[in-house]
């Protein structure tokens, strides 16, 4: 999963527009988390992929690489 979804979260959050803390308060985790998920250095847990898959309208299966 690692490598899919960091680079998907990088650049649905570039296309959002919005910066890692910017990212961080919505998710209500710190700035580090956002950057080792993008880093490759940690996975997110469930609820944080239903987060993230909520923010930005994408599928679970989306954001780890399973879909187009």
């Amino acid at each position: 999963m690692t490598s899919l979804f960091k680079d998907n979260l990088k650049m649905l959050r570039q296309e959002k527009g919005i910066g890692q803390v910017e990212l961080a308060k919505k998710l209500g985790v710190s700035k580090g988390i956002i950057s080792l998920w993008e880093n490759g250095l940690r996975e997110p847990n469930m609820s944080s992929l239903i987060q993230l898959s909520k923010f930005f309208n994408v599928s679970i299966d989306y954001l780890v690489g399973l879909s187009d």
